[in-house]
């Protein structure tokens, strides 16, 4: 939990974490003022069967940065079943939360659930990015789904659903990735933008393109190639220098 203290500064109200979610304040490298912490993995996993929540509190006019050290790897449990992945996060009016962990890869026989909930307040601001690795080097990913919900000012920003994998109902043909490996998505939200105007929609390259939402301030951009540095990039050029 970010909030303000009296002199206008952020600080950190509440950090908690257990294994494999353990939490560490780090050296900010982002906007003045923010506040940084890295999620660290005290396990391997998630592993099938994992059931893993974390939640994001900012309060009005805090600026909190939440990346990981590492990317996270998807692997089948020893018993099956599915491993999970909750993250809920709010915040308030002037608050800004940037959300940049390292990719999700998953693994042969994986079965991933990752699904989030983030909650804006009018004139909060947000940066949230989402890599998909689809499987390691030589192998195919097992079934995963990532779900995410942004709600602004009590209005439905964005509900998006990818999913990819083996299982049925089968969402391992090109019309899911059209052959891509890497998938990535970043959405920005822009307070300013709800006078200004939100940029407009943009295609970057073969296999990316930057979209306008409805419902709110803020644009999305979507990428899937085969490079994740090259992914990534074209994620943070086209979201973070929108213009209208």
């Amino acid at each position: 939990m970010a909030g303000v203290d009296g002199s206008g500064r952020t600080r950190l109200t509440e950090l908690r974490g257990e294994a494999p979610l353990l939490l560490r304040r780090t050296v900010p490298d982002g906007e003045p003022g923010e506040v940084q912490v890295h999620l660290v993995g005290g396990a391997a996993g998630p592993l099938g069967g994992d059931r893993l929540r974390i939640e994001i509190e900012v309060g009005a006019g805090a600026l909190l940065c939440v990346r990981t050290v590492a990317a996270s790897l998807a692997l089948p449990g020893a018993t099956g079943g599915q491993s999970r992945l909750d993250v809920a996060a709010r915040v308030g009016a002037g608050g800004r939360l940037r959300w940049l962990p390292e990719p999700l890869i998953g693994a042969a026989r994986c079965d991933h659930l990752s699904r989030s909930m983030v909650t804006l307040a009018d004139g909060a601001a947000l940066v949230w990015r989402e890599e998909l690795v689809c499987g390691r080097h030589g192998e195919r990913v097992g079934d995963v789904r990532i779900d995410t919900s942004v709600w602004y000012a009590g209005r439905t920003l964005l509900r998006n659903a990818l999913a990819v994998g083996q299982g049925s109902p089968g969402w391992a043909g090109s019309a899911v990735l059209g052959g891509a490996s890497v998938v990535g998505t970043l959405l920005r939200v822009e307070p300013e933008w709800a006078v200004s105007g939100v940029p407009a929609a943009a295609p970057v390259g073969a296999y990316a393109a930057r979209m306008p939402l409805a419902g709110g301030p803020g644009v999305q951009v979507s990428a899937a190639g085969t490079d994740l540095a090259v992914i990534r990039r074209a994620l943070h050029e086209q979201a973070m220098s929108a213009q209208r």
